[in-house]
């Protein structure tokens, strides 16, 4: 079984209770364990892969919720490192249609401060699945990319672009190259949503069409693929020669979104690289298992068996 190793970032979600207590001097949230590498290592044990998070997990009371929440789902923890900083914060606001966007509060917190002794040196059979916020904020971005570019292991990578922290496209992109061309070294695969695609075009690329990005990128960068999310939409895959496979969406009743793309490549990389199944295929477990995540308040991604029997009932 191969072992996926999960890096990145940990958060608490803040996301206003369904049934408020709100006046001028208080209101009532929930506290939600997230964090879009996490919320993808949880997926990926649930489904029953041999799930390794690698993160830095502050020892406060937030802490502690996060490290159940990550061992009750059968990943392991042996890899991550305690912080004496404390757990970053995101303050989550959904739309009408359940679609979240997020404040952050990541000052002085645990995510950031990698070291090169919290690294481990993976083997060749490991996957690397890296993502996120991690991979662009400073001082530990420099310091995953210099360990990713010596390792040996298969490597995915998830953009996940949050332009409440980088407001700049041209500083973002500036940023993700450097992933590009790590991941691209080994024929890696790289996972963007439509918009994450959208925002970064901004920042001076041919076309704003996702899948021209994608084109391009692969051509340009070497990349073995690049998976792209459209929502509802499903996925696709953009292949290096050229090819674009793509799997429909599961229509369902959407709670929220949040961490559905983050389960979508964890029930990509299930199919793809655990279970050596197609392109296709993989993508329409990512979107299966994408669609029971937003049917449900918060990151609580479904297991093997609810996917197989969503995918069963719609073939």
């Amino acid at each position: 079984m191969t072992r996926f190793v999960v890096c990145g970032e940990t958060l608490i979600d803040l996301v206003r209770s369904a049934e408020p207590v709100q006046d001028s001097f208080s209101s009532s949230w929930l506290a939600l364990s997230a964090g879009g590498p996490m919320n993808s290592a949880v997926a990926l044990g649930r489904l029953g892969a041999d799930s390794h998070f690698l993160g830095r997990i502050s020892r406060d009371a937030f802490g502690a919720q996060l490290r159940g929440h990550i061992a009750d789902a059968g990943v392991e923890l042996d890899l991550a490192t305690e912080s004496s900083q404390a757990t970053s914060i995101a303050v989550v606001s959904l739309d009408e249609h359940g679609v979240a966007s997020y404040t952050f509060h990541f000052a002085e917190t645990a995510n950031f401060g990698w070291q090169e002794d919290d690294l481990p040196m993976l083997e060749k059979d490991d996957w690397l699945h890296i993502a996120s916020l991690a991979c662009v904020v400073s001082p530990g971005a420099e310091v995953l990319l210099d360990w990713v570019n010596r390792i040996p292991s298969g490597v995915s990578y998830d953009i996940n672009v949050r332009p409440t922290v980088i407001t700049e496209p041209t500083i973002y992109w500036e940023r993700v190259k450097p992933w590009l061309r790590a991941v691209g070294r080994r024929g890696g695969i790289v996972k963007a949503s439509d918009e994450d695609l959208g925002y970064l075009a901004k920042a001076g690329a041919k076309s704003s069409d996702p899948i021209d990005v994608a084109l391009d990128w692969v051509e340009h960068y070497g990349l073995g693929m690049v998976v792209v999310t459209l929502g509802p939409g499903g996925g696709v895959a953009v292949m290096p020669d050229g090819e674009v496979v793509r799997a429909p969406g599961y229509p369902t009743e959407v709670v929220d979104t949040v961490g559905a793309g983050d389960t979508f490549m964890a029930g990509f990389l299930d199919g793809y690289v655990q279970q050596g199944l197609g392109v296709q295929s993989s993508l329409r477990r990512g979107a299966a298992a994408a669609s029971i995540v937003c049917s449900r308040r918060g990151a609580q991604p479904p297991t093997a068996a609810e996917v197989d029997a969503l995918i069963a009932s719609r073939s």
